[in-house]
């Protein structure tokens, strides 16, 4: 199909329906494979198993290279995942994409590269990387760290720094030491050269905010890698282990900072002359950093920077391609067009994309391609409910019920043909681990599935139920042979924080269903880029060919 946007071609079979298509992301929301540690099938989930009992429905792959991952043991993502459902066909996506970079050399041979490497070497500055070390594939892979590192000490930097983001989330709650231990080791082995971890701490106590949630974050991450102030250690790992005696059970993900210090004096403060590296390839938890980076001194920030190093800055890759931030980066984005918002609104359809805070770039930027703003301002609302910056453990029901206040207003108003929304709980609650929050997460969610259930009733329009990619299905950490870890201190099983390989649901209700496909099966063996098909058909338009296959059989 040509890349000419046009409007969508309508199906004259389509007999329509009063009311609107409506799509439901329940985020983190998977089939589980095990039945312990399963928060999705330990809660009462009166109406989504009503949806499950009495609806067509089918299992989607949301991993791997179903969503454009390198392979299938990647976990899917929630910003993987609503680029593949809002863009109907799946693109490669960060990981694969920076590991092309790297094999082929391209990153290398680029010229933010060479322009970094040829400041620190010109100023007698230091090369400094920041960013997420782990194998989680999810924001970054250290196997891209130490390739980077690897190739500046051939190309003769002197002094290399890393300021370590704890993970824990994408990766094993307690395992930080799995990775900073032998980078630590790994650094030292480059003879001659001065190359250390300067600074760190936990991604979810600094550096990583997104959506403007928590700027205190950012402001910790600068305080820590940028001018060298926090707790001093004399190495990483030394900080770790300390934080695990003095706070038994804290995970990765919420350890305070460190900063690395000899003789009294911070190892890696960055100054005048050095260059910088954010070195995670995900967007989202990369923006706000970038942002006070390319900050010119006296610019407007939410925090005091105290002061600015005039530095040679770039990411790992373009972080928001309408604005074109950063200013500079290593490795090229996905080239994402034609997407399902920006046919519909070709096609005059009138639609609403609706979450909380958390999640609201994801039904908005994430969904249309990674682009900034709407296609159509006329025919778009874009609705941001504030989330509460608090632990989600303590408020595991988050805004699921505000925004079906929303949703339900919008459909009575008969303003919509399409409504789309995200209901966060099930990947944000079940980031934290804790079982129970995550349960009382599902079955607050489960309740506003059944208030939508009434008002798409009501309005004689169409529910589809999904999920952006598994989490809360798989809470515990399970064994090669299907048995539970536990936990040596306590003896309860051991929390999974991370995202799962699961299949999500996918699942159709048409109440005034008037058989223009076949209702009591969907296509099975699919992936969830399908939905954006599945959604055009709904609406009666006939789907661009190069789209990925439906979930719904006309007849």
């Amino acid at each position: 199909m040509a890349d000419t946007m046009h409007a969508l071609e309508k199906n004259p079979s389509w007999k329509g329906r009063r009311g609107p298509v409506v799509l439901v992301i329940m985020d983190g929301v998977g089939y589980g494979k095990y039945e312990d540690g399963d928060a999705v099938k330990a809660s009462r989930m009166k109406y989504l198993d009503w949806f499950t009992a009495n609806c067509p429905h089918t299992q989607l792959k949301a991993h791997g290279t179903a969503v454009g991952l390198p392979g299938d043991d990647d976990m899917g993502n929630s910003e993987v995942g609503h680029n593949a459902m809002g863009c109907g066909r799946v693109f490669a996506q960060g990981a694969k994409l920076v590991g092309e970079s790297i094999a082929n050399g391209s990153m290398f041979e680029g010229g933010t590269w060479k322009k970094l490497v040829k400041t620190v070497k010109d100023n007698h500055g230091t090369l400094h990387f920041i960013g997420l070390v782990s194998d989680g594939n999810v924001h970054s892979h250290i196997d891209h760290l130490k390739a980077m590192i690897r190739r500046a000490a051939e190309e003769g930097v002197e002094k290399l720094r890393v300021h370590a983001l704890l993970d824990g989330r994408d990766v094993d709650p307690t395992s930080a030491l799995n990775y900073i231990t032998p980078l630590e080791e790994f650094l030292a082995g480059f003879a001659g050269k001065d190359y250390c971890i300067a600074s760190g701490g936990g991604r979810m106590y600094m550096t990583m905010d997104r959506y403007n949630a928590d700027w205190a974050m950012v402001e910790r991450g600068w305080n820590a890698h940028v001018l060298g102030k926090g707790r001093m250690f004399s190495s990483a790992t030394q900080a770790i282990e300390t934080y695990r005696a003095e706070v038994p059970g804290v995970l990765d993900q919420d350890m305070h900072e460190f900063v690395i210090a000899r003789d009294g004096k911070p190892v890696g403060a960055i100054e005048d002359g050095d260059s910088v590296v954010y070195f995670n390839f995900r967007g989202d938890r990369a923006l706000e950093i970038t942002r006070a980076f390319e900050t010119p001194e006296g610019g407007d920030l939410p925090f005091d920077r105290v002061r600015v190093p005039k530095v040679e800055y770039a990411g790992m890759m373009e972080y928001d391609g309408d604005a074109h931030v950063p200013q500079q980066y290593l490795v090229n984005p996905p080239s994402i067009d034609r997407t399902m918002g920006e046919y519909l609104t070709k096609s005059g359809v009138r639609l609403l994309a609706i979450s909380e805070t958390q999640k609201y770039g994801h039904v908005t930027y994430f969904f249309n391609g990674n682009k900034q703003g709407k296609f159509d301002e006329k025919l778009e609302d874009y609705v941001e409910i504030p989330s509460d910056v608090v632990p989600f453990e303590q408020r595991p029901w988050m805004k699921c019920a505000e925004i079906t206040d929303k949703v339900i207003e919008a459909i009575r108003s008969g303003k919509y043909d399409h409504i789309r929304l995200n209901f966060p709980n099930g990947d944000m609650v079940g980031h934290t681990g804790v079982f129970n929050a995550v349960v009382c997460s599902m079955e607050g969610m489960d309740l506003q599935l059944g208030r939508l259930k009434a008002a798409v009733e009501e309005a004689g329009g169409i529910l589809c139920l999904t999920a952006d990619h598994g989490n809360s299905d798989d809470m515990y950490e399970h064994a090669k042979d299907g048995s539970v870890k536990t936990d040596k201190a306590t003896g309860e099983p051991k929390a999974k924080t991370s995202h799962s390989l699961n299949p999500v649901p996918g699942i159709i209700y048409d109440p005034e269903y008037k058989g223009e496909y076949d209702n009591t099966q969907l296509n099975g063996g699919l992936g969830i880029s399908s939905w954006a098909a599945t959604l055009m058909q709904l609406m009666g338009f006939v789907p661009p060919s190069d789209y990925d296959k439906s979930l719904i059989n006309l007849k």
